[in-house]
């Protein structure tokens, strides 16, 4: 009898210190730490799904960037020759802090284009600080390829300049890849440009960009080789 009374004992007393083990050990305070059984497995998951929207979101950010380029985002043979001195204004880094028409009058390779902005009373609508602007920017060469006689009509005539000046431009921002993607941009002019080709060899209509995603501090602009002309209503 005794010996099954010890045997009964212990089984009891194995069985509580099993259910103390599962259920939680006492610090000595008074205190039960829980000891956790699926909850790793579930921190586990829970984790993996915390990085998956992380990265989410950082690729959701990268799709939106809005267009905005950085002096490292620039392509094309023609960027070479924008003074290198990052004091110069007309450098890509000096660029980058002036809003768009200020920036391309600093620009040694956009003169002409500067002068015409100024002679159609464009400055201050793509200087202005609240508005954003993709820009196809006619190089000199392309401007001097029209012919004296005729780039010195269309400078004379306000409204025809105003035409062609705001069939360059782009009432948002976009870096290069967008402009690819889109395919077809609307201009505020009103009509439409053909975006073309791949990597750092993209076109516009019949232009070839020479020098593109240049930062200004409204605008990303594209330098081009050509003056693009509306079609004729």
């Amino acid at each position: 009898m005794r010996v099954t009374k010890n045997i009964a004992v212990l089984s009891a007393a194995s069985a509580l210190a099993l259910a103390m083990a599962a259920c939680g050990t006492d610090d000595g305070n008074g205190t039960t730490d829980t000891v956790p059984d699926a909850a790793p497995t579930e921190m586990t998951e829970m984790g993996d799904d915390t990085t998956g929207t992380m990265n989410g979101t950082d690729e959701m950010e990268m799709e939106t960037r809005d267009g905005v380029t950085t002096v490292d985002d620039v392509f094309g043979e023609a960027c070479g020759a924008v003074p290198q001195d990052p004091s110069d204004p007309g450098s890509l880094d000096g660029m980058v802090a002036d809003p768009v028409a200020t920036a391309a009058s600093n620009n040694p390779l956009l003169q002409t284009l500067a002068t015409a902005v100024a002679e159609a009373g464009l400055v201050d609508t793509l200087n202005d600080p609240s508005a954003e602007y993709t820009v196809f920017a006619p190089t000199d060469d392309a401007f001097d390829a029209l012919g004296e006689e005729t780039l010195n009509a269309v400078l004379a005539d306000q409204e025809q300049l105003t035409a062609i000046l705001t069939y360059h431009v782009i009432s948002e921002r976009h870096d290069r890849d967008a402009i690819l993607e889109a395919g077809e941009l609307e201009t505020i002019q009103g009509e439409t440009l053909t975006i073309g080709g791949s990597g750092d060899d993209v076109t516009v209509n019949e232009a070839s960009v020479l020098c593109g995603n240049i930062p200004t501090a409204n605008a990303t602009v594209f330098v081009i080789d050509t003056v693009l002309l509306p079609p004729e209503e």
